[in-house]
């Protein structure tokens, strides 16, 4: 079983940045695609390997999804930030290789909340 822990959330003004992070806990984190999501909609996943990255319309430019296997952590670096970006954060972890597909991922993590004033 994976535990999922997000941090880095916060209030930021508009246009500003924020980097989110997801530290993982349990066996094989390699062997997981992770995602990161507002409630249940995509914003971001990447690949097992972090060799393959898939993002939101609303994200892309803007947003980085990466991963370091070694530390077992996820992260999203949010740049550009806009007031409708505000919402809470989940991490999560799914056994497919990859999968932009919420119903997918098994493991949440409790969110990180996210405000972006205008």
């Amino acid at each position: 079983q994976v535990q999922l822990v997000e941090s880095g959330g916060g209030l930021v003004q508009a246009g500003g940045s924020l980097r989110l992070s997801c530290a993982a806990s349990g066996p094989a984190f390699s062997a997981y695609a992770m995602g990161w999501f507002q409630e249940r909609e995509l914003v971001a996943t990447i690949s097992r390997s972090g060799g393959s990255t898939s993002y939101a319309d609303s994200a892309k430019g803007r947003f980085t999804i990466s991963r370091d296997n070694a530390k077992n952590m996820v992260y999203l670096q949010m740049n550009s930030l806009k007031p409708e970006d505000t919402a809470v954060y989940y991490c999560a972890a799914t056994g497919r290789a990859f999968s932009n597909d919420a119903s997918t991922y098994r493991y949440w993590g409790q969110g990180t909340q996210v405000t972006v004033s205008s």
